[in-house]
């Protein structure tokens, strides 16, 4: 029975696929009985017949490609991609595909957060150690600067700002500073009576109390801190530190005994003063610029040295030229003489000589008388 109706059936569904009035209604096409059928789609005699799966008529009629490719056909798996072929060039970005993302952590982003961070206050510290607004700015800027091209170093201390702070306080006590014309002259003292007066006896104090000062009872370190940083022992330390007290107590007497109010009256140093802070990118291209100025100077002078070097090499002998030995007198031999000065008889023969013609052969044979 398999085999008398399916050619049987073959003809009536190519009819129907072909048929122009039930190709174009959807009620022919797609109804819900005839797709959800298992009998219809699954029907082992239409599925298996060669003249439906051959059809010329089936294959290019677009309403039974429409009706094949439809949600409810069934469609062939996609192969997956392989993960060891290479990337095609010219295919298009992904845009969801996962990007890398910049880290914030690089060397520039945390120059910059710590020069934020700790250059207003290290420039106040630097004017309260100097008393001039340009030599502080002028400090903490080198300072970064110093910082910048030692950043592997800086970054790898315990305490980075304490490093920064250490080399702005150098560099403002230098003694060099003295020699400068615009440094020859004080600054502009702080409109407040009372800030004029506590920066009038840190100026009078030696360097090294002063800083000891500023860093015990401005900053806020202990004394063994303040030794470190001071490059000083800890008795050291502590003797600079109260005979600084005491300097600043007889000048300012309300501080005397209250460290607290010490503290702030050095804190309140320069806040009221129009200090400009270095800022970050400045300061990483200044101090750029400067390791380049430094390194082209160093090359220029090695080359420099180098020239000398080999015009000695060219120009100086190749072999051992002994001394010419001094000149000493030999004995038993006369002393060379010129001719000794004229008598008068020889002076009086040679003007006779002269006054004489030139010729003649009287001259040349002389007379017998």
């Amino acid at each position: 029975m398999a085999g008398d109706q399916g050619p049987a059936a073959t003809p009536a569904a190519g009819a129907a696929a072909t048929d122009p009035d039930t190709a174009g209604k959807p009620d022919a096409t797609r109804s819900p009985d005839a797709t959800n059928s298992p009998d219809a789609t699954r029907s082992p005699d239409t599925a298996n017949s060669p003249d439906t799966a051959r059809s010329p008529d089936a294959a290019r009629s677009p309403d039974a490609a429409n009706t094949e490719t439809g949600p409810d056909a069934a469609s062939d798996p996609e192969p997956e991609p392989d993960p060891d072929a290479p990337p095609d060039p010219m295919a298009a970005p992904d845009p969801y595909a996962r990007r890398p993302v910049p880290s914030p952590h690089t060397p520039e982003a945390a120059f910059d957060a710590l020069c934020t961070r700790t250059a207003p206050s290290l420039v106040r510290q630097a004017y309260a150690l100097t008393g001039r607004r340009g030599l502080a700015e002028e400090s903490v800027e080198r300072a970064f600067q110093l910082a910048w091209q030692r950043w592997p170093e800086v970054a790898m201390d315990r305490d980075p700002a304490s490093w920064v702070r250490a080399a702005a306080h150098e560099y403002a006590l230098s003694p060099w500073h003295r020699f400068r014309r615009a440094h020859r002259t004080p600054g502009t003292p702080p409109a407040e009576a009372a800030q004029r007066a506590v920066l009038t006896v840190l100026l009078s104090l030696p360097p090294a109390r002063r800083r000891t000062l500023l860093l015990y009872d401005g900053v806020g370190l202990d004394l063994p801190e303040t030794a470190a940083e001071t490059e000083a022992t800890t008795p050291t330390a502590a003797y600079r530190l109260l005979h600084a007290r005491r300097a600043v107590a007889e000048a300012v007497p309300d501080v005397d005994g209250q460290p607290e109010l010490l503290h702030r009256h050095l804190d309140a140093l320069g806040r009221t003063e129009r200090l400009r802070r270095p800022r970050p990118e400045r300061v990483r291209l200044g101090s750029e610029r400067r390791a380049r100025l430094w390194t082209r100077a160093a090359i220029a002078f090695t080359a420099l040295i180098i020239g000398a070097t080999a015009l000695t090499v060219r120009t100086a002998p190749t072999r051992y030229e002994p001394p010419q030995a001094p000149g000493r007198a030999i004995s038993g031999v006369p002393p060379r003489m010129g001719p000794g000065p004229l008598s008068y008889e020889d002076e009086a023969l040679r003007q006779k000589l002269r006054a004489e013609p030139h010729h003649g052969p009287a001259r040349l044979l002389p007379e017998l008388r």
